[in-house]
């Protein structure tokens, strides 16, 4: 106790409440921290919804005032090419780097997407197709190539990457030295293919048409078209899985 400053003896005398008044200051501290929600009379409870409702779609208005004026124009000038009917749910995207993007028709995005170009290569692209869903979180690596194919969903805080974003050798990353140009591999997600939660694709893969990848896998190489893959490194759990209900009685995909 001795080398604590005041401050410190003072937060862990209230800490401690080893004696009323510290007791009664933690209480107030965890009030104001974590507030008690007051049990309201039930004749209020009619009012209110109405309140709630209004104030979010007070919020939505807004918020679609702001995309259509302002998102929504700069993003599309930051874009190489865009298609008809996008969707920005949040935010604009946040684009680092000289990534060119082409963006398909009813392509939605949402919020905190961000998308980033390595200083490798002259000319990153980043192509997605049409009605490709990007979930809120999802981070975009792009030094080569990466391409979304039509119908793919990909949900929330997602990775996609065709780089390590740095050199295998350990002297070459103590020296800040980028990857070689050889280490760099374009991620290709086929149509209708649909990504877990929190999966990371790495490098080099290919996801087969249809493939469905598990939630918070990570897939450092290629899954075929109608497979369940999973798992860190992602493996093929079941293959001919999700097949389109036209392709019963058809030859199963190897």
């Amino acid at each position: 106790m001795q080398n604590l400053s005041f401050f410190d003896r003072l937060i862990l005398w209230v800490k401690r409440a080893e004696s009323p008044l510290p007791r009664a200051l933690k209480k107030t501290l965890q009030f104001i921290v974590q507030p008690t929600v007051f049990r309201l009379p039930r004749l209020l409870a009619g009012p209110l919804r109405a309140a709630y409702e209004f104030h979010y779609i007070v919020i939505s208005v807004c918020r679609t005032v702001v995309t259509l004026l302002y998102w929504a124009p700069l993003f599309q000038a930051r874009c190489a090419s865009i298609g008809r009917n996008v969707r920005l749910d949040g935010h604009m995207p946040y684009v680092d780097g000289h990534v060119q993007i082409h963006v398909g028709d009813g392509v939605v995005f949402g919020g905190n997407v961000s998308i980033a170009s390595g200083r490798m290569l002259d000319e990153p692209r980043l192509i997605i197709g049409d009605r490709v869903g990007i979930g809120w979180g999802t981070r975009i690596t792009v030094s080569r190539e990466v391409i979304i194919e039509d119908d793919v969903w990909l949900p929330y805080d997602c990775s996609i990457s065709d780089t390590d974003g740095h050199p295998r050798q350990a002297d070459r990353r103590i020296a800040k030295l980028p990857p070689d140009p050889e280490d760099i591999r374009p991620v290709r997600i086929c149509k209708k293919a649909w990504i877990g939660n929190g999966a990371h694709i790495m490098k080099g893969v290919t996801i087969g048409e249809g493939a469905i990848i598990g939630a918070g896998s990570v897939v450092i190489s290629n899954i075929p078209p109608y497979a369940l893959a999973m798992g860190n490194p992602a493996e093929v759990i079941l293959k001919n899985f999700g097949l389109p209900s036209t392709a019963k009685g058809k030859t199963p995909v190897e």
